[in-house]
């Protein structure tokens, strides 16, 4: 089940860095309470993931999801540039969190 959390955590950050974006376009205060109920929400999970997984690795892929999650949302609602290495570099950093997890 941590492994569940992790990822709920990893899609706190990830939503939590779209509501900034959005909250920046729009200055309107349901974003900004967005920010914070996403980021509380990403939070809450990662203290439960991390009761069964090492903190390191649990930051890592933490953080490597939401990074990547975060890239994508660029690419599929802020049409931000999509070029072939930055999708490289998005897969190594899954590969990376992947690796976490099976050899970790």
């Amino acid at each position: 089940m941590a492994w569940v959390y992790l990822v709920l955590a990893s899609f706190g950050e990830i939503f939590g860095v779209m509501s900034i974006n959005l909250y920046l376009q729009k200055k309107n205060y349901v974003w900004l309470l967005s920010i914070i109920c996403t980021f509380s929400a990403g939070f809450f999970f990662l203290s439960l993931a991390m009761r069964e997984i090492p903190m390191g690795t649990a930051y890592a892929i933490w953080t490597g999801l939401g990074a990547a999650g975060a890239v994508l949302m660029g690419i599929l609602f802020f049409k931000e540039s999509a070029g072939w290495k930055r999708i490289v570099f998005l897969l190594l950093i899954i590969g990376g969190a992947v690796g976490l997890k099976v050899f970790g």
